[in-house]
């Protein structure tokens, strides 16, 4: 039983360390080279990407919470409190 767990461990050392190779062999420093289709379009200004990743996520949020809260209110109109 014990040649097993060894095979095993070694097994899994193996994986793991493949695992990290492809992860470093894939670093973002090797996406400095441009593919023959690659062509990428102008970046963001601040304003543009504060509205994109912070305001807008935002706003579905408080726009999906307001229409939570008026459909329960609307489930519960009439109905005693308990």
């Amino acid at each position: 039983m014990e040649n097993v767990d060894k095979r095993n461990a070694m097994r899994a050392g193996a994986v793991s360390a493949a695992a990290t190779l492809m992860m470093l062999m894939s670093s973002p420093a090797f996406a400095l080279t441009r593919d023959d289709g690659d062509d990428p379009g102008p970046g963001l200004s601040v304003a543009q990407t504060l509205g994109l990743y912070v305001a807008l996520p935002l706003l579905a949020f408080a726009v999906i919470a307001g229409l939570v809260v008026l459909g329960t209110k609307n489930s519960h109109k009439g109905k005693p409190n308990s």
